[in-house]
């Protein structure tokens, strides 16, 4: 099977970045970029984002999930800490994250180091969850190998019928985790593949930004 995609094209309009226009602290440029996108058409899910992890197999992967939280400390998600992720980020907390939104032509890449948040910050979230939310957290042994679908929603009716009327505390292998940037990236897509690229790197308490050639 083959396709060529030499041929699929866009011309980037909408925007530029330029250094005269943004903040000397780059949450505070991902702040304003969120809540465009937030007001924009055409995102569903702009707290989509991709975590990439060196896995314990030497391998890096990649997958999505929601970022929940942002702060000027850094980015929290939440994810099972059995999980491929857990494993990874628990043998090398050196983790990538990258936000793409194409309908503001803009993408948004972050170095920094993952590490747990405290039990009560975990609590809180499960807490707000919906229920069927909670049991979920408690039916799936993450990225383990299962004989089949039907496994899981037998394990999820049984667990529905055990907690009926009951408080559904949050497991301990299951919470969140905050990454603490030390590099951000911003890439506003721009005429001509001639794309604007500002570059913030964490030194010391300060940020340093810079121009990257596209």
């Amino acid at each position: 099977m083959q396709k060529d995609l030499g041929n699929y094209r866009k011309s980037y309009t909408k925007s530029e970045l330029l250094e005269t226009s943004i903040s000397d602290n780059p949450m505070e440029l991902f702040q304003k970029w969120f809540h465009e996108t937030e007001a924009s058409d055409g995102i569903d899910e702009p707290n989509a984002m991709t975590v990439s992890t060196i896995g314990v197999d030497g391998y890096p992967k990649s997958r999505v999930v929601l970022l929940k939280k942002f702060t000027f400390e850094g980015f929290i998600f939440y994810t099972n800490y059995n999980s491929d992720k857990g494993k990874a980020i628990e043998a090398n907390p050196n983790v990538c994250i990258s936000f793409f939104w194409p309908n503001m032509e803009r993408q948004i890449i972050i170095k920094g180091k993952a590490e747990k948040i405290t039990e009560n910050l975990s609590d809180g979230y499960f807490e707000s969850r919906p229920e069927g939310s909670k049991l979920g957290a408690i039916v799936s042994d993450q990225s383990s190998v299962i004989a089949s679908r039907e496994v899981l929603e037998e394990k999820l009716k049984n667990l529905e019928e055990e907690y009926q009327n009951k408080e559904i505390e949050r497991p301990k292998h299951w919470g969140g985790y905050i990454i603490k940037p030390v590099s951000m990236e911003f890439w506003q897509g721009r005429p001509n593949r001639l794309h604007d690229r500002i570059r913030y790197i964490l030194e010391g308490i300060d940020w340093r930004k810079n121009r990257l050639a596209p």
